[in-house]
C-alpha cells in the first residue's frame, strides 16, 4: 500500500548502524506474572498511515510489519508504533502508578506494570504485525538484581540520585575528568552498593542493569545485557568497544553487563508474553538506549554539525560530531552513534526561570510584542537558583535578572536573548573542546513553540534554527527497533 512512498532518509541512515558485541557473562532469568490493571490510557491511530484501509465498505488489514518503541521517562512512559517508512501508526502514554514500599516508592513495580499496561494499550489487530521492540530509559538509572531471578536486590537508584560516598573511590581508579567522576554516575551507584553489600553472601551473584535493560529483560528473558549508550556512565568505553582495564580490575566487575550496540537484536519475545498479549512469536526484542539519545534520533539530525537544543525546564544541547569530547568539569561527554559522536551539555537556565516570572498566558502575549530583529541591551544570566554547570561550571554562580525595565515585554526580550547567548556559548565551548562546529540547530521542548524566541536564537547563534519534526523519545526507540529488524533480514 506504500509502493509509491520512498523511505525517509532518516530510516536509511539509522539502518546503516553497525552491530557488535563484547563478551562478558550472560545470565538467564524469567519474569513473573503480567499485571493487567489499567491506568490512564490514550491511544491515537494515525489514519493517514494506518496499516488498515476501508475497501468497498469492508475493513482490510494489511500484512505490513510494524516496529515498536517505548520510552520510560521521569514521570511516565509512552509507546510509538511505526512502519518501515518511519510513519506513525499508533501511540499511547501512561503515568506511573506510584506504589509504596515502606517510605519509598516501589519504582521497579511501577515500571513493570506500566510496561505491560502499555503493551495491552496497543490495538489488538496491530500486535501480530509488530516485528521488533526497543526501549529507552533514563540515563544512569541503576538496578542491582539477582543474576538468577532478575529480581531487584535493592530499590532502583534513579538518574538524579547521588552517591557522594563512592566518589573518592571512583576518582581514585578512573582517569581525570572521566564521565564516571560525578556522584550521580552509574559507577558511583554500583560502588556505593558494593561497599554496603560486599560481605553479603549473595553479592557475587548480583548483576547490574539499567532501567531499559531490566524492562527489556522482562520481554526477552536473557539477563545481563545492556547497550553502549546506557553503559557509558558505568565506565564502558564505546570507542574501544570494551570495559577499560582499570574497571575490570575491580572486585565488582563481575556485576557488569555484556554490551552490544543500541538496536542490536537480543532474542525473540518470550513465549509467555507473546501468547498472552497476541504478539508474533517471531517478534524480536532489541537493545535499547537512553531517553536523551532516543529523543535525538527522533529529531532527525543525521549529519555532523547538526544539533538539537532542548528548551524545556533546563537548556540542554546535543551535537553530532566526528570527534569524541569528554570533560567532566563541564558535564560534557559523548555518546557513540555508529562512527560518530553525540556530544552534549546542559545548563540550569531554561523554562523553569521563565515560569518563575511569567504565566503561560503572559509569555504568549508578551512574546508577540517583541521585535526579534532588534538586539536587547539587557545582559542577564537567568538561573532558577544559585549554581551553574554548563557552559560555565560554577556552583556558586548567582542568578542575574536585574535591572528590570518598566516594560515587561522588554524584560522578557532580555531574558530570552540572554538564554540564547548561553546556548551560543555552549556550542562554542563544544567546538573549543574539539567537537565538530554546529551548522544547524533543531529545537525540541516547550520553547520550540515560541517563534519570536526562535528568531532571536537564529540571530544570536548565526545559524538556521527550526523546530524538530519529531521530538518523542518513543519514536527514536521505534527507529532502533526498525534497525534491529532490518539487521535480521
Amino acid at each position: 500500500m506504500h509502493a509509491s512512498v520512498q523511505p525517509h532518509p532518516l530510516t536509511c541512515y539509522y539502518l546503516s548502524f553497525s552491530f557488535y558485541s563484547s563478551s562478558t557473562n550472560h545470565y538467564q532469568g524469567n519474569c513473573r506474572s503480567i499485571n493487567k490493571e489499567f491506568r490512564r490510557r490514550k491511544i491515537i491511530n494515525m489514519s493517514s498511515s494506518s496499516s488498515e484501509t476501508v475497501k468497498n465498505g469492508n475493513l482490510v488489514v494489511s500484512r505490513e510489519q510494524l516496529y515498536l518503541g517505548m520510552d520510560f521517562g521521569t514521570s511516565g512512559a509512552r509507546y510509538a508504533l511505526i512502519d518501515k517508512y518511519a510513519q506513525l501508526h499508533a501511540e499511547a502514554k501512561r503515568e506511573y502508578p506510584l506504589y509504596m514500599n515502606g517510605e519509598s516508592i516501589d519504582w521497579a513495580r511501577s515500571w513493570k506494570e506500566t510496561l505491560f499496561s502499555l503493551l495491552e494499550d496497543i490495538p489488538l489487530h496491530l500486535r501480530p504485525h509488530i516485528a521488533s521492540i526497543s526501549i529507552d530509559g533514563t540515563s544512569a538509572t541503576t538496578i542491582i538484581v539477582d543474576s538468577c531471578t532478575g529480581e531487584p536486590l535493592c530499590r532502583p537508584l534513579l538518574y538524579n540520585e547521588t552517591c557522594s560516598d563512592a566518589l573518592p573511590a571512583v576518582k581514585s581508579i578512573a582517569p581525570p575528568n572521566h564521565t564516571v567522576c560525578t556522584a550521580s554516575s552509574t559507577l558511583c551507584k554500583l560502588v556505593s552498593w558494593w561497599h554496603s553489600h560486599s560481605q553479603d553472601k549473595g553479592s557475587r551473584s548480583a548483576a547490574l542493569l539499567h532501567q531499559a535493560d531490566w524492562l527489556l529483560w522482562l520481554l526477552h528473558g536473557k539477563l545481563g545485557i545492556s547497550d553502549y549508550n546506557n553503559a557509558l556512565k558505568v565506565g564502558f568505553d564505546p570507542e574501544l568497544d570494551a570495559y577499560p582495564p582499570w574497571l575490570l580490575a575491580q572486585p565488582y566487575s563481575s556485576l557488569l553487563p555484556s554490551i552490544i550496540a543500541p538496536g542490536s537484536p537480543i532474542a525473540n519475545i518470550k513465549e509467555q508474553v507473546s501468547k498472552q498479549l497476541g504478539f508474533s512469536e517471531d517478534c524480536i526484542v532489541c537493545a535499547g538506549t537512553t531517553d536523551s539519545i532516543a529523543a535525538f534520533l527522533a529529531a532527525r539530525a543525521t549529519e555532523p554539525g547538526k544539533a538539537v537544543t532542548s528548551l524545556g525546564s533546563t537548556l540542554a544541547i546535543k551535537l553530532l560530531s566526528k570527534s569524541r569530547v569528554e570533560d567532566a568539569r563541564f558535564g560534557v561527554y559523548s555518546h557513540r552513534l555508529d562512527d560518530k559522536w553525540l556530544v552534549g551539555g546542559a545548563s540550569n537556565t531554561g523554562g523553569v526561570v521563565l515560569r518563575q516570572l511569567f504565566t503561560d498566558e503572559q509569555l504568549e502575549k508578551l512574546s508577540q510584542q517583541i521585535n526579534p530583529a532588534l538586539p536587547s541591551s539587557l545582559d542577564y544570566y537567568p538561573l532558577p537558583a544559585v549554581g551553574e554547570r554548563f557552559p560555565v561550571s560554577d556552583p556558586s554562580m548567582k542568578p542575574r535578572l536585574h535591572p528590570r525595565p518598566d516594560s515587561d515585554s522588554d524584560y522578557l526580550h532580555g531574558i530570552l536573548e540572554s538564554i540564547a547567548r548561553i546556548e551560543a556559548k555552549g556550542y562554542g565551548l563544544l567546538k573549543d573542546l574539539g567537537a565538530t562546529e554546529a551548522d544547524e540547530i533543531f529545537t525540541a521542548g516547550g520553547g520550540a513553540k515560541n517563534d519570536k524566541w526562535t528568531k532571536i536564537r537564529e540571530r544570536v547563534l548565526g545559524l538556521p534554527v527550526s523546530r524538530a519534526a519529531q521530538t518523542e523519545a518513543a519514536f527514536g526507540a521505534a527507529l532502533l527497533a526498525l534497525k534491529g529488524a532490518r539487521s535480521k533480514e
